[in-house]
């Protein structure tokens, strides 16, 4: 949600008494879906918001919930705005203090039932990923001046598959934290890419302003990239699983792998999306509960990297 959006949200909700996702979704120029999403997340921020379903239902902010714009600076209502990040990541952006600056003076000392615990105080949060490695690369502050000053960037970056860094020119539309990690999202070539802060060796600002392609956001490529990143796969690894590491399977593969057959024997058929052959040493780990069945070409890597691993503890 831009920051425009969410004082406009909270505008048309203080200007009424109820209103439809509906009619909010005309007022902003959005989707109901995305209406309703923001709705969704400003109950999520601690709004007293209520939403009533039905013909006779719409949603309705209830008293306490009015926001003070003008006690509100430039960098508190930015932060504020920002969605889906926990004051570690706010902390790494540079924001932290603005952010709780902010959501201080939305609502200060709001009145809750007798009784009932603040919602702080029952929920914890914390999005970085399980065993993830100590900090690498550069911090998502460093970057945040030249991408707001809107210039292309030449940064020096490593891919997963190169032992060094190289340098390239991309056009910047922002940063994405997704899992724990922070990403820049650009354009290299003219086409999306994401790029692993912990794999930038270092950066330089251009002269130049960034072209980015017409039409595209931040949001937009942002969405695109993680979701083909999520299903595109230019190798299908099938095998035979046992059925008592599916739930383990699932767990760690996600929504790469898919089932294609019902149990039997003790084992389920199961599919598994992979960039290269090479990706097939994922598998390893669950031993001689998995049976690759094809491609061939898996087979013929697995059985390799089996055989190197006996010759290794012989």
């Amino acid at each position: 949600m831009t920051p425009d959006r969410f004082f406009s949200l909270l505008i048309a909700l203080q200007s009424r008494e109820t209103v439809t996702t509906t009619d909010l979704a005309a007022e902003l120029g959005i989707s109901v879906r995305t209406a309703f999403r923001d709705v969704q997340w400003l109950q999520d921020a601690g709004f007293p918001i209520l939403v009533r379903r039905g013909r006779w239902g719409g949603v309705t902010l209830l008293p306490g919930g009015a926001l003070d714009l003008a006690r509100l600076t430039p960098a508190e209502r930015d932060h504020l705005a920002l969605s889906g990040l926990d004051d570690t990541q706010r902390d790494q952006l540079g924001g932290g203090v603005d952010s709780r600056r902010a959501r201080s003076k939305v609502a200060p000392g709001r009145a809750r039932p007798e009784n009932l615990l603040p919602v702080h105080a029952v929920v914890a949060t914390d999005n970085r990923p399980w065993f993830g490695p100590p900090g690498a690369g550069i911090g998502p502050a460093e970057l945040l001046g030249d991408l707001r000053r809107g210039v292309r960037l030449r940064v020096n970056y490593r891919r997963s598959d190169e032992t060094g860094p190289t340098w390239q020119i991309v056009d910047p539309y922002g940063l994405l934290a997704k899992g724990g990690r922070w990403y820049l999202v650009a354009d290299h070539s003219a086409r999306p890419r994401l790029y692993s802060l912990e794999r930038i060796a270092g950066w330089r600002p251009l002269r130049t302003p960034r072209q980015l392609r017409p039409g595209a956001t931040l949001q937009a490529v942002a969405a695109e990239l993680s979701a083909r990143w999520e299903t595109a796969g230019a190798v299908r690894i099938e095998g035979a699983l046992s059925t008592g590491q599916l739930e383990r399977a699932q767990r760690i593969l996600g929504t790469r792998l898919t089932v294609l057959t019902p149990e039997a024997g003790g084992r389920v058929g199961i599919a598994v999306a992979c960039r290269v052959v090479e990706d097939v040493r994922q598998l390893l780990q669950f031993a001689d509960d998995f049976i690759v069945t094809g491609p061939p070409e898996a087979r013929e890597r697995i059985r390799e990297l089996a055989g190197a691993m006996l010759r290794q503890y012989h």
